[in-house]
């Protein structure tokens, strides 16, 4: 099966980013993950990114915040789906990194979720590489399923417990 790289600036990413591994883990794809900064090692940077392909990578999920430029360089060395996690910040609460990772020129797409989704992120890998797949397509599916489940199990407690005692 196909590889996802999920790639972080900073370990103070790792919660976040461990969400996208721990869905990743759940269709059972395999992925490899790493901390390089794109802005105090750069040489380490390219020969990761320019490697990916050649690793059987097939999607990055880059998580970063402030400037958060590490989604954008993704992409623009790896010529597959770059998925962008927008790190919440103690400045400006993630959305500096928002509008750095959403706004990538014309010709260089970054797919971006919200700010601190993690599992989105790792769903959003699953779901591309699924495409291509179709036993994976098969547990997208009933992980769609489970969750649609869920939510009606919800409810149905709510009508009938009442929201007082649910």
């Amino acid at each position: 099966m196909a590889k996802v790289g999920i790639v972080m600036g900073s370990d103070s990413d790792m919660p976040i980013m461990g969400k996208a591994a721990d869905i990743l883990e759940q269709f059972g794809i395999e992925y490899e993950m790493t901390i390089i900064s794109a802005h105090r090692e750069p040489d380490i940077f390219f020969e990761w990114a320019k490697g990916a392909e050649d690793r059987g990578i097939k999607v990055i999920i880059a998580g970063a915040g402030k400037a958060a430029h590490l989604p954008g360089m993704c992409a623009a060395l790896f010529k597959m789906p770059v998925i962008g996690i927008p790190m919440k910040t103690s400045d400006l609460g993630g959305v500096d990194s928002l509008y750095s990772i959403v706004q990538m020129p014309s010709g260089v797409p970054v797919a971006t979720v919200a700010i601190n989704g993690g599992m989105n992120a790792g769903l959003l890998a699953a779901q591309i590489l699924a495409t291509s797949d179709e036993e994976l397509l098969k547990k997208v599916k009933e992980y769609s399923e489970k969750m649609k489940n869920e939510v009606e199990s919800k409810d149905a407690r709510l009508k009938k417990t009442g929201y007082k005692n649910y």
